[in-house]
């Protein structure tokens, strides 16, 4: 009997421990929903939305009409400004074999850019081989596998139970479509290259597949993969972040901090691959979609684009993770993926 009473005192002392960090995560929850702060309140909702296993937790916490308030007054301007490629001169004077890596640092996150003066050298790599598989690779298979030298996640993707081996939307793998089907992606978006390998951001919303075929046809589209356009308290997914030089406007912060993956081209053609940390990577929130922006302007991008964030946001780069997932588990590694933009070698 005396056994069972020690089993009962430790049973009842870890439900007091659990109630306790449930009623202290809570308050704290309260306390920047109605705290003083309006911008702690607005970046903890919106990144919290962000997440794919935390968005419940908003809703514990104040009602439908408050978050749809908050989101919009933290999301991205309307931007429909059309590339002009024109902009884009690729200097073949430039050091074709050079790669630069860059450290980053914000005040809610921690980033490293690669800088490849040579854009062909800039390619889709995938797990397609005549079929998709159920699982993907992590990232540094993906780039080891197709002879690159570095590489960065890739486009949508089913990421549950961190499967990742079947694309979401689009993907196109030297001149061959491997998959299309924009079927229930909102706002999706082609980013890629054409076969003069300028960077090419196109909306596609609400195209079928035979559209979607036609364009990349029309476009010369070599290699691409597709991100989504979409802000509500569902995703706050957004694309478009430098069309020509011009910046897009954001309300607030435009996004919640979170990890991150954007492309850009400079006006000589090199290509910029970002990546940044967050949901505690380092003790940092993230990077929202100002940062990403200013960043991308920063080291001169005329072109830029958000893609595939979060947990699945990684860099690889001459045998080493340089930025990897942000989870306990793949914190030396990537998720499963099935795509990515990798570096060939020369």
């Amino acid at each position: 009997m005396k056994i069972f009473k020690i089993i009962g005192k430790i049973f009842s002392f870890i439900g007091i421990f659990l109630g306790g960090l449930l009623i202290s995560i809570y308050s704290m929850g309260l306390l920047f929903c109605y705290g003083p702060s309006v911008h702690a309140r607005n970046l903890f909702v919106t990144t919290l939305l962000e997440t794919g296993q935390l968005k419940f937790v908003v809703g514990l916490l104040m009602n439908d009409e408050k978050v749809e308030e908050i989101v919009n007054s933290n999301s991205m301007e309307v931007f429909d400004e059309e590339m002009n490629d024109d902009l884009i001169t690729i200097d073949n004077n430039l050091d074709k074999n050079k790669i630069e890596l860059k450290e980053i640092y914000g005040s809610t996150y921690y980033a490293k850019m690669l800088i490849i003066n040579d854009p062909a050298r800039v390619k889709i790599a995938s797990i397609y081989d005549g079929e998709w598989k159920e699982k993907g690779v992590t990232l540094d298979k993906l780039v080891n596998d197709n002879n690159g030298i570095a590489g960065v996640n890739g486009g949508l993707y089913y990421s549950d139970n961190n499967k990742g081996g079947r694309p979401l939307g689009l993907v196109v793998k030297n001149k061959i479509i491997e998959h299309n089907n924009p079927v229930g992606i909102r706002g999706m978006h082609l980013i890629g290259f054409n076969e003069d390998n300028l960077l090419k951001i196109i909306d596609l919303s609400g195209m079928n597949k035979n559209e979607v075929e036609k364009v990349i046809k029309e476009e010369k589209i070599r290699d691409a993969v597709a991100f989504q356009e979409e802000a509500s308290d569902v995703n706050n997914h957004f694309v478009k972040l430098i069309i020509n030089g011009e910046k897009r406007e954001a309300k607030g912060s435009g996004s919640g901090a979170n990890p991150r993956t954007a492309i850009g081209q400079r006006a000589d053609g090199s290509v910029l691959l970002l990546v940044t940390d967050g949901r505690g990577k380092n003790g940092h929130l993230g990077a929202t979609a100002k940062d990403l922006i200013e960043i991308m302007a920063e080291y001169g991008a005329i072109n830029a684009a958000n893609i595939d964030g979060g947990s699945s946001s990684s860099m690889y780069y001459n045998g080493n993770f340089e930025m990897t997932s942000v989870t306990f588990y793949y914190s030396n590694s990537s998720w499963n993926l099935p795509t990515g933009f990798i570096v060939e070698k020369r």
